[in-house]
Parts: structure tokens; sequence; C-alpha cells
């Protein structure tokens, strides 16, 4: 960490109401806080002049102690200034420089002597601002009953918005005013195996959201611990986001002891679309790696797995078709084997193959371990133990047979949402991992939260998110999460979780299809508080090929799959579909097994949430890039430069393109590859099919590879 300055200004005190201001280190994003006439605190933000957020309340309701709402006067406040630079573990870029002018602001509450303390930083791409309660005579345990912070908004704003929801986020994007919301809510609430929607106007955040005067603007939350998940509820009439957190099995939304601080309210903005892509706001306001040693054990991983079978239904998790079986107590060995099972050595030996051909690191296996046939939808507490496989599945055989090929097995752990479970057999699971060579687990929440009434995204959950993950850490192991509450940046912290779906994936495609915009949008909404585990890379698109049972298409042309590798951030990069079926696509397959997973830096060329984006990424310790680009259901032409690329340099550019007659719906395997030398002075323009996209390789090349090209 390179720390350039950090500067502490004076120390102010007052006894009265007083307007304070905060300007962002580059001067465009102004903050002002004041105290109303009734001791109300109110702050509001602005950009290169335009409202943002208008005049808005903060505070917290207690559910048994006088809130914090009210009765306040500002004893006193500090203000600095800071810049770092600092280099994640693994990342969009090899630096990223964390600069910001920050004010604390004291609060007295008169009606009970208590403080508060608001603290806000603000960034040249955004504000920051969380509340921290001291210790102090009058506050020790507390209950929070709601918190009151507000997001006033300048107007009817176009958004991005998921169904505000206690237990999922797995929901089509709704792009729409606000002022619509509520007319759309109730389409907008598709089935899911576990969901808690609360309210005609409840949205999630990460929000995105587009001005009518071009402001780009995004509010979410940091540094979720130890504290419930924020929601929005929308004041249709007045166009004012009020904070909603996710309660507990009676309702409460907290339990907090000073000294102790709540997550950050991050609100991003600016007038440039990209801008939002690669803000590092989120991951600023996380506190630095809790491991010393985190480069020499986490590494990205470039994965095949037997998954997108089981997806499809092509295979089964199951071993047999019986419908009542207890762990520890059904003898598998005695029961029929229902001939579908897709964890058995001999086919995970197949993708180990495929892998090891291909240059990839490891393969994922679902299903290999007892109890799926009747886990889901029941109420079973006991349902894995997360080390006992099926007769079919040989443990130690695939240890050395992987190994043997230099290839990792990534574990499984379904916890089929009783959490209390897996928690029992956390340390011996994770010591299982260790004795046969598996460094990284794929978790899995399905279902409704065990023990009955707490949600997936309530603080006891939150809490049991985080001790998995540090848990984990100990054994050396790194956690990919499924079905857990949203990423807010504690990946720079805990650098092990470098990955997790928290959104609707990929496999949606094989249960009725996502919309042609959904790959648009998450990188403005889900993307921005982590890294997501989409698992891209789908080169059948009817899955009725693989299950004639399922008529569900893949809605994007296999050009597309292959720019989802640059658009869709992950270290965790999967190529989801079948070895026979890449092993017809060889010529397209090559770029899935070029393109890197780790990046020295990003450059957004285009974008526009919901239509179109076009990201360049350099690979990390090398002077080859990687560009991919996906579009809407409209289709459009792509127009990029590369002047980026080194002055002087030529590079041999492969590019895999939409055919003509390409189309998502219509002919999604139509595509091109051609090479061309490209320099830095290079301008392309490419036609992306509706629903469609690019990828380009950029390789740094010499005379003789120019010449043969040439030939």
């Amino acid at each position: 960490m390179r720390k350039t300055f950090i500067f502490i200004c004076c120390l102010f005190l007052w006894k009265m109401a007083a307007a304070q201001e905060l300007l962002s280190p580059d001067k465009n994003l102004q903050l002002q806080f004041s105290i109303t006439d009734n001791g109300k605190p109110t702050y509001q933000l602005t950009y290169k002049g335009k409202a943002v957020i208008k005049p808005s309340h903060l505070g917290l309701e207690l559910k048994a102690d006088a809130s914090f709402i009210d009765s306040f006067e500002v004893a006193g406040s500090k203000a600095s200034t800071y810049d770092e630079t600092w280099e994640p573990v693994w990342g969009e870029v090899k630096e990223i420089r964390n600069q910001y002018n920050e004010l604390e602001v004291n609060l007295h509450q008169l009606s009970t002597d208590r403080t508060l303390i608001v603290r806000f930083r603000l960034f040249n791409d955004g504000l920051g601002f969380r509340y921290e309660f001291p210790q102090q005579k009058h506050l020790a345990y507390f209950v929070i009953k709601e918190e009151r912070t507000e997001f006033a908004l300048a107007g009817d704003h176009k958004a991005f918005w998921l169904p505000g929801d206690y237990d999922t986020q797995e929901y089509s994007t709704v792009t729409s005013n606000l002022s619509e919301v509520r007319g759309k809510m109730k389409d907008a609430i598709t089935p899911n195996a576990s969901q808690a929607p609360f309210s005609p106007t409840g949205v999630q955040t990460p929000l995105m959201m587009k001005s009518k005067d071009g402001l780009y603007i995004n509010i979410h939350e940091a540094a979720l611990i130890e504290y419930s998940a924020l929601s929005l509820e929308l004041d249709d009439k007045n166009f004012v986001l009020k904070s909603v957190l996710t309660p507990d099995a009676i309702g409460d939304k907290g339990y907090l002891q000073a000294p102790c601080k709540s997550p950050w309210r991050t609100v991003i903005v600016s007038d440039k679309a990209g801008d939002i892509l690669t803000s590092k706001l989120v991951y600023n306001l996380n506190e630095p790696p809790k491991y010393a040693d985190a480069a020499s054990w986490i590494k990205p991983v470039k994965y095949v797995g037997v998954w997108w079978e089981m997806i499809t239904g092509k295979s089964t998790w199951a071993y047999t078709d019986i419908e009542n079986v207890q762990l520890g107590v059904t003898d598998f060995s005695k029961t029929k084997p229902n001939g579908k099972h897709g964890a058995n050595t001999a086919h995970v030996k197949e993708y180990i193959d495929f892998a090891a051909e291909n240059g990839f690191d490891a393969v994922l296996v679902e299903g290999w371990n007892q109890g799926w046939e009747d886990w889901f939808g029941k109420t079973k507490d006991y349902v894995f133990d997360f080390i006992t496989p099926y007769p079919d599945f040989d443990v130690q055989e695939l240890h050395r047979y992987a190994a043997s090929k230099g290839i990792k097995i990534i574990m499984h752990h379904e916890t089929s949402s009783s959490v209390r479970n897996y928690e029992r057999f956390m340390d011996t699971a994770y010591q299982f991992m260790v004795n046969n060579g598996y460094n990284a687990v794929k978790s899995g929440y399905v279902g409704n939260i065990i023990p009955r009434g707490e949600h997936h995204y309530g603080q006891w959950l939150v809490n049991h998110y985080l001790y998995a993950i540090t848990k984990a850490a100990e054994y050396h192991i790194m956690v990919d999460a499924h079905e857990s509450v949203h990423m807010t940046g504690l990946s720079r912290t805990y650098p092990n979780l470098i990955g997790q779906e928290s959104a609707r994936g990929t496999e949606y495609e094989a249960f009725g299809g996502n919309n042609p915009d959904h790959t648009t949008i998450l990188p403005f909404t889900r993307l921005i508080g982590g890294p997501m585990d989409y698992t891209p890379g789908i080169f059948e698109m009817n899955v009725s090929a693989y299950n004639p049972d399922n008529s569900s298409k893949v809605n994007s042309t296999l050009a597309r799959q292959l720019a989802l590798y640059v658009t869709m951030y992950s270290p965790l990069q999967m190529a989801a579909d079948f070895p026979e079926t890449y092993r017809k696509h060889m010529d397209a397959f090559q770029f899935i097994k070029d393109v890197a997973i780790d990046w020295e830096d990003t450059k957004v060329l285009e974008a526009e949430p919901g239509d179109y984006i076009t990201i360049a990424r350099k690979a990390k310790g090398k002077n080859n890039w990687f560009i991919g680009s996906t579009c809407d259901e409209n289709g459009r032409v792509s127009k990029i430069n590369f002047d980026y690329l080194d002055a002087g340099w030529k590079y041999i550019a492969t590019i895999y393109s939409d055919a003509k007659d390409a189309h998502y719906a219509k002919n999604p395997k139509a595509y091109t590859i051609k090479k061309m030398v490209v320099t830095n002075k290079t301008v392309l323009s490419l036609p992306c099919a509706p629903g469609g996209g690019y990828a380009i390789s950029v390789m740094e090349a010499d005379d003789d590879a120019i010449k043969a090209l040439k030939k």
C-alpha cells in the first residue's frame, strides 16, 4: 500500500444547528449536512451543480429505546482528506486509488444525552456515509426497529430494479420510470424456491437509475457486517427512497452493542455510464485484507464442471429415485441407481481430461454427496454431512487422478438453507476438502432458511456467511457462495470470497430464459458490489438438445457468450457447457481458452445500461488485451478504437463476431472468426446482432507472426 498523504483539518464545535459542506477531491460533488429546527440530521448531494439527492433525513428507529431521529445538535465535526493506492489480490485493475474527503459529524441528542456520529466520505465518483455508535453511558445494547435513512431523488428517474425481497435476487430486472414501479410489481415477482417480497413499491440494492438530465446514479451499501441487508421503499409520489432492513423471525431489524457501526450507504454518480462500471467506491469503503498471506493461496480459477447437465435435466444430482432418505440410515449401496446420476467417477474423469487438455484449472462437481433425493422443498435440518459420497463417486481415486493431470476439483456444499447443520459440519467438511485436495468450494442456500422465519438477507444470515468465509480461510479455502446476500465489497477484506451468485444467473436460461438485455444491466447493478459467478459459455442454445422435455432456449448468440467472459467480471470463470459441445466449436472455444481471468487494466469503451456494454481488459503481467461487447434485443453497430494499446506496437486481433444473419432467437449459433493486425490507431465498426455481441483477443505479435498472418 502506498499512502500519499493524510491531512487532518481542524476541529470545530457547534452548539446550534449549522450547515456544513464537503467537496469531492475534484470538486464536482458537493455534500451539505445540516440539522433541521426540530433536530433532525439532514444531508443533500449535488454533482456539477445538478441535484443528486435533495435534502434527506438520517436516523434510526429503535425498538425499546428513544430513537436516533430528532432532538440532535451538532456537538463537533472534523474534516480530513485521504489518498492511497492499494493492490487487490485479484481484480479488474492492478492498482486502485482510494481518494476522498471526509467529514465526521458528532451529534448530541439532547433528549437522551447520547452521542451519534455520522461519517461522510466524498469521492470523485460518489458518496459513502455510515452511522457510528461510540461507547457511552446511555447506550449499550440496543435493537433496531428500522433504519430511517432517506434518498430524496430529483425526479422520476429511469430505474433498473428488482422487486424488494428478503430472500432472493433471482428476478429479471425491470426497466421503467420510478412512477411505474407499483404498476409493474405484480408481474415482476416471479416464482422462486424462497421469496419474501415486502411491498408493492419495494426495490433492492444495488439500484441503478438515470435522470432525465443525464446523470447516472447507483445506490447500494458497502461493508455489510453484523447488520441486516439494505432494501429501499419507494415513495412514488415524491420520489423518495427510504431504507428497509431485513427483519428476523420476530420482526427485529438488528441487534447491536456499542461501540459499533452500520454498513456504509453509497451513492455512485456520474454523467458518464462507464464511470459507474469502473467505480471502486464500494471496495474502497471496505477494510484492507485480513490475511497477510492471501496472495500465496488465493488464485483466480477457470473451470468446467458437472453442472449444466443437471440444470438442463439431462442428468440428476440424486443417485436414486427413492423419495425418503435419511442420512446415516439409508444404505445407498443397496438402492437401485437411477442411471442418470452425473457425479460418477468415470464421468468426472472425462471432465478432468477435458480441463487438462485445454488448460483449465479445475472441475466443479455437484451431486457427489448423499442426500439429494428428497432435500428440495422439505424442512429437513439434517440433510447433508458434506463428507459422505454416493457409492459411484470415488473420492480418493478422483483426488489421485485430478492431481496427476494438474487439475483441482471444486467442492460443492448445498446447505439446503439448513444453516445450523452446515455450521455443525463446517470444520469437518473443510478438513475433508484439505485432505482430498480441494481448495475451493461452491456453497448454496436454496430454499427457506432453517431456523424457520429467518431470511437470507437478515443479520443472522449475514453473520453466518462471513463466518463461513473466515472459517474457510483457516483452511486456505476459497468460497463461491450462491443464494447468499448481495455483495458489498467484502472481497477486498476477505479475498477468498472469489465469487457469488446473488442474482439471476445462466441457470435460468434452462428455466425459461433470461431477457436479452439481462447482461447489459447486471454490470450496473449486481456487479457493483463484487464479482458474479454467472457461468457463461453456453454454445448449444436449444436446451432440448440435451433434454427433450425442456423447451427452454438461451437468449443469446454464441458470440455474446464469449463476450461475457470480459463484460461479466469474475476471477472465477466457468465454461459451463458440455465438453462434447465445445469439441464441435473448437475455433470459438479458443477464446475461452485464451481469455484471462485476472486483469491489470480495464477500459469501458461503450456503455448504456439496458442497451449495450463494451469493455477492454489487459491481462495481468502480459501485453495482451481482451474485448467483449454485449447488446440487447435491438442489435446495434459498435464503434471502438484501440488507443489504449502501446504506441509503436503491432498486435494480432482475433475477432469472434455475430454473422450477418445471427439473431438470439432465430439463428444464435451463426458466428464468424477473422484475424487482423491492429495498432493503437486502429478503429473498428462491428455489427452486433439482436441479443448478440462480439469478443476480441488482442495478442502482442512479432514480425514473423504478422508475416504468417498476411500469407
